[in-house]
């Protein structure tokens, strides 16, 4: 979809995105639900029409997918950032090289005068990122520096449109059924089978969850409740419909990394994270002579003026704290994506199953 193309996404289409990037209802007929809501707030539709319109949006891809965001680190094993250096005369053997480890989700290329190349690393063992590492090291010649999230303060990676309910703010989470956290930090089998059924979306039919359901031969009760309660629980961030960002024109994005001082990086964390154009933030460890910087925070923006204007932002938050010097930030954008497969959570899941529980 073109820039063009988003301009002429008409005013439920726009109320439907912003709406329902998360909080999606978990219950019987949920288009219909989610079309009373939007009427409520002035924007007529129906559960039938909704539901075209998020069909249509997802096969002209608008939508990555609709359904469940997944957060992997709840659901078993760990990933990592990692960056490295590729020579610019081997940049792509060795982004094969790095590119061909199923581990590795996804690979970017970004501007830095030396740590050019950026993956995340996903296992269901932890000791499997040191092999990880260690063979790519000795594949490449080049050395990899390990950046694992010491502290999330945000993953909300939403983005909102021009037109009808600009905050997003629509959250339907709490209809259907009421649910208790189970307090296992394990999945039981039938969970895992839940989990890997809807990682990749839900079927876009007027009632997603009947659906898989019938695919898992479950009870629709139980999928509803369980989705649910996955989500107050953490191991799902939202169920919604999940935009393709780049489609929606916010097509600029800067990864900036600050050089935070240790004793602050707590009260830093939620200011920046509290920044609506701030998608990502978290603490990360530094590397001696390498990396100076313990503080990553991902912006986007429609234009690269836009994301600039953000990351200024940022910064002014920044200085709120301490007195920012030049050498203590920097921005890297990416100039190219060498791989995006997703997290693959098969083996992660089955890793943290427990046959004994029911």
């Amino acid at each position: 979809m073109t820039r063009a193309q988003v301009e002429d996404l008409d005013r439920v289409d726009r109320a439907l995105l912003n709406a329902f990037q998360g909080g999606f209802p978990v219950c019987e007929r949920p288009f219909e639900r989610a079309a009373e809501a939007l009427s409520a707030r002035g924007v007529e539709t129906d559960g039938e029409d909704l539901l075209e319109r998020t069909r249509r949006l997802d096969e002209e891809g608008v939508l990555t997918r609709f359904g469940a965001l997944i957060d992997a680190q709840e659901i078993g094993g760990t990933a990592t950032l990692v960056a490295m250096h590729a020579p610019e005369e081997r940049f792509d053997e060795v982004a094969e090289a790095v590119n061909a480890h199923r581990e590795v989700a996804h690979n970017y290329e970004r501007e830095h005068p030396h740590l050019n190349m950026w993956f995340v690393v996903s296992v269901a063992d932890p000791d499997r990122v040191k092999e990880v590492l260690a063979a790519i090291e000795a594949e490449t010649g080049e050395r990899t520096y390990d950046l694992p999230k010491r502290r999330e303060f945000r993953v909300e990676a939403k983005f909102m449109l021009d037109g009808p309910i600009p905050e997003g703010d629509i959250d339907l989470s709490h209809l259907g059924s009421d649910v208790e956290p189970s307090g296992r930090g394990t999945l039981t089998p039938d969970e895992r089978d839940l989990v890997l059924a809807i990682q990749g979306g839900f079927p876009v039919v007027a009632d997603p969850y009947e659906a898989i359901a019938a695919e898992l031969g479950a009870d629709p009760d139980w999928v509803r409740a369980t989705i649910k309660r996955f989500n107050e629980e953490g191991k799902v961030r939202r169920v919604g419909v999940i935009p393709n960002h780049y489609a929606l024109g916010y097509t600029e994005n800067g990864m900036t990394v600050w050089n935070v001082p240790d004793d602050l990086v707590s009260e830093v964390g939620p200011a920046v994270a509290s920044l609506p154009f701030v998608t990502h933030c978290y603490e990360r460890p530094r590397h001696e002579g390498v990396w100076p910087y313990d503080f990553f925070a991902m912006t986007h923006g429609r234009s690269e003026a836009e994301s600039r204007d953000r990351i200024e932002q940022v910064r002014e938050t920044m200085n709120e704290f301490w007195d920012v010097r030049d050498d203590d930030w920097d921005t890297l954008f990416s100039t190219r994506i060498l791989k995006k497969t997703g997290i693959r959570l098969e083996e992660r899941a089955d890793a943290n199953t427990s046959e004994g529980e029911g």
